[in-house]
């Protein structure tokens, strides 16, 4: 009876080193049963949890989650899947803060339902998954359904932030190409050159998979 867990465990680790040999230069950065490598802030409820090689932010859960580790350039991908309404983000070159400052002091990529009749006609272009969160609208149209599994990446080369979603790049943008003076005072975080990649949690559930990262030059 007891073997069944290890075989259970076997079998993750050797699907996880197939997967990352397939992809030479990246690194894991999520075990699939604890928060190792990782800081909460701003913890609501029971924060994020790990269980069964899934990183969960839970209903009401969350708060922003950090890499103890800072980036500069960076391919960083992983799979995500969305119940009905599910809203959270991926902060890029973010510094420790709470709350919804991360979207400002470093970049947040929208991740959201965005079907939802709760946010369908109702958000902003660059609201929408994706975006660079109120600044750059992403392309839209391919999310798959809810309680599928999305596959992203995000790759910050520079000035340059790229995001593919299931293979099709959502956005491209040079950052330097932004030269309102609003918005820069808004979005001080879009100078940043380094920090650390985050998980940020509204209260709603979505689950994360095969989080890893490969540093570039």
């Amino acid at each position: 009876m007891r073997l069944l867990p290890l075989v259970s465990l076997m079998t993750s680790i050797l699907v996880l080193e197939l997967s990352l040999a397939d992809e030479p230069g990246f690194v894991s950065l999520f075990d699939g049963k604890s928060l190792k490598g990782w800081i909460p802030v701003g913890k609501v409820g029971e924060g994020y949890v790990a269980k069964n090689d899934l990183l969960i932010c839970p209903n009401r859960g969350g708060g922003n989650l950090y890499t103890v580790r800072e980036y500069s350039d960076f391919i960083f991908r992983f799979e995500f899947r969305l119940e009905e309404g599910s809203n959270n983000g991926i902060g890029i070159r973010v510094p420790l803060v709470n709350g919804s400052a991360a979207a400002y002091k470093g970049l947040e990529i929208q991740i959201l339902d965005n079907n939802s009749p709760r946010y369908k006609n109702k958000i902003r272009p660059a609201q929408h998954h994706g975006s660079i969160y109120n600044v750059v609208p992403a392309r839209r149209g391919f999310l798959k359904s809810v309680g599928e599994w999305n596959d992203q990446e995000i790759t910050a080369r520079g000035r340059q932030i790229k995001v593919r979603l299931n293979g099709v790049v959502i956005v491209d943008f040079d950052l330097d190409s932004i030269t309102d003076k609003k918005v820069l005072e808004k979005h001080p975080g879009l100078a940043r050159k380094s920090g650390r990649i985050g998980f940020l949690g509204h209260g709603t559930r979505v689950e994360f998979r095969n989080i890893r990262i490969k540093e570039i030059s």
